[in-house]
């Protein structure tokens, strides 16, 4: 039992994802469909925190009813709390959405409807459009209690419906799929009046037309219900056997684990929720109520209309000339180390890096890790043509990347299919480095040029994620770069000790570890000591516990933290020294910090790595220092932005989590503040 205080990781992570709702409510900085889109992202969080989380817990709870009590009581009272968080959480997501969303929405000119309230117009359109698209994809299950227990599809959704039989008046229940995976959920409507775009659920169109489904039959009522289920692939700690094949097999079993919760229409009645929880063998822990519809991720895709005042102004991604223009990027990577920070930077650089890698006639090598890659990927095309060019290329592959294990299949595959050599996961240790390198040869032997980053080489995500990237020609650095991909293509220790980068299973927690106790003990003898800490989560309980020994000895800590947090700044005695915010806003930021200020010599160090169990002692990271002066510099600026937004800070001290930041200051958001902080520096440079 911990003795300090310490938040459990799955409680701060709802805390984390209300902030996420906070934002769908935030009238004043967020226009009306990026509200609406923070509320498909808080469903989407939600969804994967089932499948993964709770189902975790689900699994200690049935494990300790059967073999050990304490471990089902302490399981079961962390279940109950998560899902009171949540119950809680769900009442106010439906009252935003209903009574915030989708009034606003029609006052904009966008009429959500539901069934009832439809023009005759309107109720041909459905009528014919379930005719014509739907009526295949609808097929009726009818439920006889324990006797048939259909499947439910994982994340899909069904109408569950009351029947009469209209010969002998016995009520019957039946479910039927709303075949939201084949068809679009939102569907435009024959609009009512000028000037206004009517839209329905496809849910609805389905409940009005459900009687053609269940002919003989009265239809008394509907409510929507979807099942989600177990989706981890308890493959993290295998250490032995093929661990590929074990991906490939496990996949297949994802899509048909036990159930993680069912959610359903709180107004459906009690009689009918319990005949439902019998039938699939559910609990009270395994059921959530929701408003009328769930998967709300599909709100993601809400049409707009053309109407772009409802959302964010754009910040198009601003150029590197220096890199984009340069005749060899290679040449200008040699002359200094260059920083970008996405997306506020464009990430042409980073993919230039590999298409000029693939063309160069003096490249020999390039070598890559991939964590998440886009579905159509210009570096990965690169990497395939630089194979037919004549160069030596490897990808180290992670297959373990949690809902991308299918799509690192594909890829492997297709890369191994060039001729690309391809090296799959570790058994019992996930690789979460963010590191490629580019081999050239020149009159004095080979040149080594790396580009490390806290973020993946995923195109997509580099428009929405904010992350921070290194390309260097440093000796220090690109040396150090070799020795991890010799590791991770071998699997053999290397010989030398890292003196520059900070690796996971090797010295990254120890060091991290020293340069905390540094502090502390500059502390003690009167020196400067702080510490400025940038990451996604922290939740490993010995460095927290070191956090505390630092902010009692009187070390300054500034951190930011997006989401998990079970540290808590702010207790007389223990954390009076630690301040941490969060910050949420149009991108997600993604990029990891340590900041160090050893006595006035400031350290300062980019990772792929948060502070949690599974990346101190359980992955492979990498942790990079920056060398440079001005980029030293431009990162510490970029900090200091985030450390006074007054705008999209969120406080996790102890006594005002999750409160806003917000005072009578000159308003400071972050992110814009960055943007046009990068915008100002292109100018400068009179471009």
């Amino acid at each position: 039992m911990k003795k300090f205080p310490y938040i459990h990781r799955d409680i701060s992570w709802l805390h984390f994802n209300y902030r996420v709702l906070q934002e769908a409510k935030d009238k004043d900085t967020n226009p009306l469909l990026e509200r609406l889109k923070f509320l498909a992202i808080y469903s989407n969080n939600l969804s994967e925190f089932f499948k993964v989380r709770v189902a975790h817990h689900k699994n200690l709870y049935r494990l300790g009813k059967k073999i050990k009590k304490d471990l089902h009581i302490e399981s079961e009272k962390v279940l109950s709390g998560l899902l009171k968080m949540v119950n809680e959480q769900q009442l106010e997501f439906t009252d935003i959405f209903e009574n915030q969303i989708v009034p606003e929405l029609r006052e904009n000119g966008i009429d959500l409807k539901k069934r009832l309230e439809l023009n005759k117009e309107q109720y041909e359109y459905i009528e014919s459009y379930f005719n014509d698209n739907l009526l295949p994809y609808v097929q009726p299950m009818l439920l006889q209690g324990k006797k048939i227990k259909p499947f439910l599809n994982s994340a899909a959704l069904y109408l569950a419906v009351e029947l009469e039989d209209i010969e002998t008046g016995e009520i019957e229940y039946a479910l039927v799929q709303i075949p939201s995976d084949k068809i679009y959920r939102i569907i435009i409507l024959p609009p009512s009046r000028p000037d206004v775009h009517d839209v329905i659920f496809l849910d609805d169109i389905i409940r009005h037309n459900i009687h053609d489904i269940f002919p003989g039959f009265n239809i008394i009522q509907s409510y929507s219900i979807k099942l989600t289920r177990d989706a981890d692939l308890y493959i993290d700690d295998e250490f032995s056997g093929d661990l590929l094949s074990k991906i490939k097999k496990s996949l297949k079993k994802r899509k048909v684990g036990p159930p993680a919760r069912l959610v359903y229409d709180r107004e459906m009645p009690e009689e009918f929720l319990n005949y439902l929880m019998e039938v699939f063998d559910l609990d009270k822990l395994d059921i959530i109520p929701e408003g009328r519809y769930h998967n709300n991720f599909d709100l993601f895709r809400f049409p707009d209309f053309g109407k772009d005042y409802l959302k964010l102004k754009p910040l198009p991604p601003l150029p590197v000339p220096e890199l984009e223009n340069a005749k060899s990027i290679f040449e200008k990577i040699k002359e200094k180390d260059y920083f970008i920070n996405m997306p506020y930077h464009s990430y042409e650089p980073v993919i230039r890096f590999f298409e000029e890698a693939a063309e160069d006639k003096n490249v020999t090598h390039i070598k890559i890790v991939q964590y998440r890659v886009a579905a159509v990927s210009r570096i990965m095309e690169a990497l395939k043509k630089a194979v037919r060019n004549g160069k030596l290329v490897s990808a180290f592959i992670e297959l373990k990347a949690r809902f991308d294990e299918e799509a690192n299949l594909k890829w492997g595959k297709e890369l191994e299919k060039a001729g690309v050599k391809v090296y799959y996961s570790f058994p019992g240790l996930k690789v979460h480095v963010k590191l490629a390198m580019v081999v050239r040869k020149s009159s004095f032997g080979d040149e080594k040029y790396s580009y490390l980053s806290t973020g993946n080489f995923h195109e997509g995500t580099a428009k929405i994620y904010s992350d921070f990237g290194l390309f260097t020609y440093d000796k220090r650095l690109t040396n150090e770069a070799v020795k991890v991909f010799s590791f991770l293509e071998s699997k053999l220790i290397p010989r030398e000790e890292f003196k520059h980068l900070l690796v996971g299973q090797f010295n990254m927690t120890q060091t991290l570890t020293k340069l905390i106790q540094n502090e502390i003990d500059n502390a003690k003898k009167g020196r400067n000591a702080y510490l400025i800490l940038k990451m996604n989560s922290i939740q490993e309980p010995k460095i927290i516990k070191l956090l505390y020994e630092a902010s009692q000895a009187g070390v300054k800590i500034d951190m930011i933290v997006r989401g998990i947090c079970s540290l808590v700044p702010g207790i007389t005695g223990v954390s009076d020294n630690i301040s941490a915010i969060s910050i949420l806003d149009r991108y997600l930021e993604h990029a990891r910090v340590f900041i160090f200020c050893n006595d006035g010599n400031e350290k300062i160090y980019l990772s792929s790595a948060d502070w949690m169990e599974r990346n101190l002692y359980r992955r492979v990271e990498t942790v990079f220092p920056v060398y440079d002066e001005n980029i030293k510099n431009e990162i510490r600026d970029i900090l200091n932005l985030q450390l006074k937004d007054n705008v999209k800070a969120r406080y996790l001290d102890f006594n005002r989590l999750n409160e806003y930041k917000r005072n009578d200051e000159i308003a400071i958001q972050s992110q814009n503040e960055t943007y046009y902080y990068f915008k100002r520096k292109l100018l400068g440079r009179n471009i």
